[in-house]
């Protein structure tokens, strides 16, 4: 279901080769994970909003399509391929893709819970 880091040293794979789940219409992720770091790519259908949140975790956001209006702290900015971005811990943000499919690389430390899928 997920590519986990557990009792292994090193893991090594291919998007390709990573489920895709569907948390949401028009949301698709893929989660890598290590002991104190998650690493997540999403693809966003064109102009779907991410409402403005907080979490404790901090997060690195890197674009690598499409283009994303980005409400940071109240202010807003456009985020383009190649753009990264920094999230410290509880900074409020949210996202608006803009006229086509955005893919991001979303780094977190620690490890999104609320990601994970539920235990039987």
């Amino acid at each position: 279901m997920i590519a986990e880091l557990s009792q292994i040293n090193a893991l090594v794979r291919d998007w390709e080769n990573i489920p895709v789940e569907r948390p949401a219409e028009g949301i698709e992720r893929q989660l890598v994970i290590g002991q104190n770091l998650m690493v997540c790519r999403f693809r966003f259908a064109p102009f779907l909003v991410t409402p403005v949140h907080t979490h404790p975790h901090e997060q690195m956001s890197l674009v690598v399509k499409g283009n994303v209006k980005f409400i940071i702290d109240g202010k807003a900015c456009i985020a383009s391929p190649g753009d990264v971005l920094y999230f410290p811990s509880n900074m409020s943000h949210g996202a608006t893709m803009l006229n086509e499919e955005v893919i991001l690389i979303d780094i977190f430390s620690p490890i999104r819970e609320d990601f994970l899928p539920p235990v039987d």
